[in-house]
């Protein structure tokens, strides 16, 4: 079992920068990959960003490309989302999730967090 706890969302200006963490619980984090969804009003879950287990391996989707950044510390358990250049178009809850195998499809992610807010103001 893996419990997951976002931190980091809140308020942000368009063009600013913000990064959310995620924090799991347990002593194998190193085997799971781990990655960022997010989830804005009326729309479906979208994969933002992944990490395999040992972070030898990213993915992104093509509407982040270069202005995130995806990162994990797994002797802090912990992992990361470097959001910059925000656009409005970024606003939404972002949740972290983490599966036992690297995979870009949701359903392959069996842990989730909360999720976290960001909204990024014009």
């Amino acid at each position: 079992q893996v419990q997951l706890v976002e931190s980091g969302g809140g308020l942000v200006q368009a063009g600013g920068s913000v990064r959310l963490s995620c924090a799991a619980s347990g002593r194998t984090f190193s085997s799971y990959a781990m990655a960022w969804f997010r989830q804005a009003p009326g729309t479906e879950r979208d994969l933002v960003a992944a990490i395999s287990g040992l972070g030898g391996m990213t993915y992104y989707g093509d509407s982040v490309k270069v202005r995130f950044t995806i990162t994990r510390d797994n002797a802090k358990n912990t992992a990361y989302l470097q959001m910059n250049s925000l656009k409005t178009k970024d606003t939404a809850v972002y949740y972290c999730a983490a599966s036992s195998a690297y995979t870009v499809i949701a359903r392959g992610y069996t842990y989730w967090g909360q999720g976290t807010r960001i909204s990024v103001s014009s």
